[in-house]
């Protein structure tokens, strides 16, 4: 004899529908409800949804048996491990991934049950690659365990600094960041893999000062400064400021603004050059390179390199002192001082790595400007910083120091003084003797930042 009952609804305590029928849909549960099988239960019509529950909480060291509709963190630090894959029938499915990204140096072994396959082959497979991860389902007796899904790429965290900013270029395992104008370096995350990683490379250069008039003294270049982290392989200038702690920038996470100098005007009235700008990232200024003096015997501006002095008949002018304000390694070098006698010969402008030329009596020329220096921290080798030509009453015109100073106009002529090179931080030239001729402005500076991002 058989029993029916009929009921179109089941609720609990409470009055809210357990189970509810509508129109041949059955409901169970209401939303938000757990629906769990007993243990040991199984459940069958339902179907599968083609994925497994992750056993997070057994990371698997040693040989393990796989068991249908779960996923396993393998764990080969230590060894390469088997995982047998259970007694396959039609629907199972069964995923591992590689937990700590061991595979390539310890491999994990698929093993199938007895005689069943694994896409179609009667035998073990070998996962060897870093990070890999697989999903078996199984079909049936003829292919046996199909692979439904397989990554082999190792994705994770990037555990290396992460920033922005500038222009963006990269060179090895190293990125660079350079800002020709105002910018903002910014941090978005540090490396996790070791402080020192943090500490980046820069260079930071002022604008140049601007060339004197009238055969005055020459432009002091921008401020140099440079520190070259050890994990930032390239060749620094004799600059680097490595490993002193008033030189070295750590990062965090957070953005920072750049601040890059311009270069000093050219002079009009009195006829004295401008001098330049600072640079600014983080702790780091270069102050920016002082002025050329015009010629009427007077003293060049101190700056991150000095503007060179100026020379009147019978007295002269000192050269600007450079590697202000003091920082060490020092920023700059003095200009050079102007020549005493019966003619103009202004002294060249300080440069990164010499001071500059003084004036010449006999001879009334300007004196060369001062050399720059050499970095390779944006991938090749580049001189910057050079200071610019001083201005004589006779002879050629002089140059500018290596590394973007600009050479003096003309003596006896009716030239300008060539301005500082973009970028370089290089001081403008002083004008020629023949009044009323000003000097070169200076050229801008530029900041650069170098780390290991992979």
């Amino acid at each position: 004899m058989t029993s029916t009952i009929k009921v179109n609804n089941i609720q609990n305590q409470c009055g809210a529908n357990i189970i509810n029928e509508n129109s041949n849909t059955i409901t169970i549960g209401a939303s938000g409800d757990t629906i769990a099988l007993a243990s040991g239960a199984s459940q069958s019509g339902f179907g599968r949804s083609g994925t497994v529950n992750w056993q997070t909480g057994s990371i698997k060291t040693s040989t393990f048996t796989a068991a249908n509709g779960e996923g396993y963190f393998a764990d080969t630090s230590s060894g390469a491990i088997t995982m047998n894959l259970p007694a396959g029938t039609a629907g199972a499915i069964v995923s591992v991934v590689d937990y700590t990204n061991t595979f390539q140096t310890n491999n994990l072994t698929i093993a199938p049950n007895g005689s069943q396959k694994i896409g179609g082959v009667a035998a073990s497979l070998a996962l060897s690659t870093e990070g890999q991860s697989i999903t078996l389902v199984y079909v049936d007796d003829t292919e046996g365990w199909k692979n439904v899904q397989d990554s082999t790429s190792n994705i994770t965290g990037n555990p290396f600094l992460i920033a922005s900013g500038g222009t963006e270029s990269i060179s090895g395992n190293c990125k660079i960041h350079t800002f020709t104008g105002p910018g903002t370096f910014t941090v978005s995350s540090i490396s996790t893999n070791c402080a020192s990683e943090n500490t980046v490379s820069h260079l930071v250069i002022a604008g140049g000062g601007g060339g004197g008039k009238d055969a005055g003294g020459g432009g002091g270049a921008g401020g140099y400064r440079e520190v070259k982290s050890p994990l930032t392989p390239y060749t620094a200038s004799p600059a680097d400021g490595y490993p002193s702690s008033p030189n070295r920038v750590t990062v965090t996470a957070q953005a920072y603004p750049i601040t890059v100098g311009g270069g000093g005007a050219a002079p009009t009235s009195p006829g004295v050059g401008d001098s330049g700008s600072a640079s600014i990232f983080s702790t780091i200024t270069s102050a920016g390179g002082g002025g050329g003096q015009k010629s009427d015997n007077g003293a060049g501006v101190a700056g991150g390199s000095g503007g060179g002095g100026s020379s009147s008949p019978g007295s002269s002018g000192a050269g600007g002192t450079g590697n202000t304000p003091p920082t060490s390694p020092v920023q700059g070098k003095n200009g050079g001082d102007g020549a005493s006698g019966t003619g103009n010969a202004g002294g060249g402008g300080g440069g990164a790595s010499s001071s500059g030329g003084n004036g010449t009596n006999p001879g009334r020329g300007g004196g060369p400007g001062g050399a720059g220096l050499t970095t390779s921290i944006t991938a090749s080798p580049v001189t910057r910083a050079g200071g610019g030509g001083g201005g004589g009453v006779e002879g050629s015109p002089r140059a500018g120091g290596s590394g973007g100073g600009g050479p003096s106009g003309g003596p006896g002529g009716s030239d300008p003084g060539d301005a500082g090179t973009v970028n370089t931080g290089g001081g403008g030239g002083a004008g020629s003797s023949s009044c009323p001729n000003a000097g070169g402005a200076g050229g801008s500076g530029i900041v650069v930042i170098r780390y290991k991002f992979q």
